[in-house]
């Protein structure tokens, strides 16, 4: 019969940990745990102790500091399962799993499983040729060299890319290697672990490339059961129900999931909400149970995007609030000043704001800095702000109490510009022209990394009539759109001649259209 070595990692919340041990183990599994060495070592100590006297349980023989992406999660699974394997002869499968998961079956149900699939379950899809990964950077993962981790030092993450691409440091992957990606939730048979473990003794060369690749713990085992084993004892799926959001983010069970978590063709669930302890109670006696049949449905994920597209009451399925209205309204106005030189339309913005009360908000789909009201997380980075732009403007409207509404935008975001133009609502644009030197065109280039402080006066002088003629490029096409309600003032005219433009643009008279015209200093750089 079969009998589970699981294989937790974890970092927090030493009581929730205890607990999930004496659970799993009490029909007769095993257990192996890492605790983070980050985590405090009181909390470590207080883990061991309270499971002290459980033969069952086993710990890492040394505990390493982990940190997300990094090879350092992928050496704590190694050392945790280096200790399963030595201290329970008789574990038959290996099952990763993190605090967060929790079995959704019985210990019966899981043992007769697996005793019915001989089979490793594990997912694995050709890194280069499937679409597992869905942003980011691919490739780079690893074919170059990654000693930082993007979510700490996001800078020196990127700067060392960039830096190795410049230099041509790429490297080829070994050549006997076909690289696998998917899921880190995995259960391999003892056999499979073993030759795992042995590989890695004998192939320092493959365990050198996986040390500095990019999110490794999604890579090397995926890669290596691929390479050990025959494909028809692969099963390319994780026994671990998880959703993700639109966002990106695991989906959270709460205590209304408990039948529907029962009914997937899953072993186990992640992730529970620490505050849904009525799921955890009910999940926690489940696993010693016997004589319970399971009806499987399987529609989590089906049901999850028919729910999560037509809203909820309560806490179940629920899409966010902002993305019910996709229409900003017959009734309001959006203004949109356009202009490359962004402290050009900044200034203008500032005085309109003065001068009409019209609110206003500066690039905010170009910098992430730009201030913005909370609004319930849509507003935090670039990407939501583009993505949901029009519930983004909506909740704006709403904010500010408004039936009009300015902001500035660069000229190269011609979708959003066409975007914005096909809604219901009244959309007009003032296009800022500007006269660019060369000086400026350097500055811009540094700025937009197309050069550095050192790239040299004869670089400089091929590469600015490129990026004076993109500027060139980005103003006919938005004047090649004829847009309607679309005005342009210049930087060589007069006030007197720009000032009839804003007027009509703002819907102001002509006496403020004036003062407008004339702000001190508008374009000078």
């Amino acid at each position: 019969m079969a009998r589970i070595a699981y294989i937790l990692l974890c970092h927090k919340d030493p009581d929730a940990i205890v607990k999930q041990a004496q659970r799993l183990t009490v029909a007769g599994d095993y257990i192996a745990i890492h605790f983070d060495g980050r985590a405090p070592q009181e909390a470590y100590d207080r883990i061991r102790s309270a499971l002290a006297d459980n033969p069952n349980v086993t710990f890492a023989r040394k505990r390493v500091k982990c940190g997300w992406g990094e090879w350092s999660l992928v050496a704590a699974t190694l050392r945790a399962v280096e200790a399963a394997v030595e201290e329970f002869p008789r574990a038959t499968h290996f099952y990763m799993l993190s605090g967060d998961c929790m079995a959704i079956k019985t210990a019966e149900y899981a043992h007769r499983f697996l005793d019915e699939h001989d089979k490793d379950f594990i997912e694995s899809f050709d890194f280069f040729e499937s679409d597992w990964i869905k942003t980011g950077i691919k490739e780079e993962r690893l074919i170059y060299r990654h000693f930082f981790n993007e979510r700490k030092n996001k800078t020196l993450f990127y700067w060392s890319l960039d830096m190795q691409r410049r230099l041509g440091l790429s490297r080829e992957i070994p050549a006997d290697i076909q690289v696998q990606i998917g899921s880190q939730w995995w259960c391999l048979r003892r056999p499979t672990v073993e030759r795992i473990l042995d590989f890695i003794r004998q192939r320092r060369d493959v365990v050198r490339f996986f040390r500095t690749t990019w999110i490794p713990d999604e890579t090397f085992f995926q890669t290596l059961v691929r390479h050990l084993v025959p494909e028809h004892e692969i099963e390319t799926r994780t026994l671990t129900f998880l959703m993700f959001t639109d966002y990106g983010m695991p989906v959270t069970f709460y205590n209304d999931h408990y039948d529907l978590l029962l009914n997937q063709d899953y072993l186990f669930a992640r992730k529970i909400s620490p505050e849904a302890t009525q799921l955890k109670a009910r999940l926690g006696r489940l696993y010693a149970a016997r004589g319970i049949e399971f009806q499987i449905s399987n529609e989590g994920r089906s049901l999850y995007k028919f729910l999560a597209g037509r809203g909820r009451i309560g806490r179940r399925f629920g899409m966010r609030f902002w993305e019910v209205e996709s229409s900003l309204g017959r009734d309001r106005e959006l203004l949109i000043l356009v202009c490359k030189k962004w402290h050009v339309a900044k200034r203008l913005l500032e005085q309109i704001r003065r001068v009409t009360n019209i609110p206003g908000i500066e690039y905010l789909f170009n910098e992430e800095s730009t201030p913005l009201p909370d609004l319930g997380g849509i507003q935090s980075t670039l990407e939501k702000r583009t993505r949901h732009r029009r519930a983004l403007m909506q909740m704006l409207f709403e904010y500010f109490d408004t039936d009009r509404l300015i902001f500035c935008m660069d000229p190269s975001n011609m979708d959003l510009l066409q975007d914005f133009y096909s809604d219901r609502s009244v959309t007009r644009m003032l296009e800022i022209e500007c006269q660019f030197s060369d000086e400026y065109l350097i500055g811009h280039a540094r700025r937009v990394g197309l050069a550095g402080e050192r790239t040299s006066k004869e670089t400089l002088d091929r590469l600015l009539p490129t990026i004076r003629n993109d500027l060139a490029y980005e103003a006919d096409r938005i004047r090649d759109a004829n847009f309607p309600r679309y005005h342009r003032i210049h930087e060589t005219a007069a006030p007197e001649e720009n000032a009839p433009k804003i007027a009509e643009f703002l819907s102001i008279g002509r006496d403020q259209a004036l003062e407008l015209a004339r702000t001190e200093y508008l374009f000078a750089d």
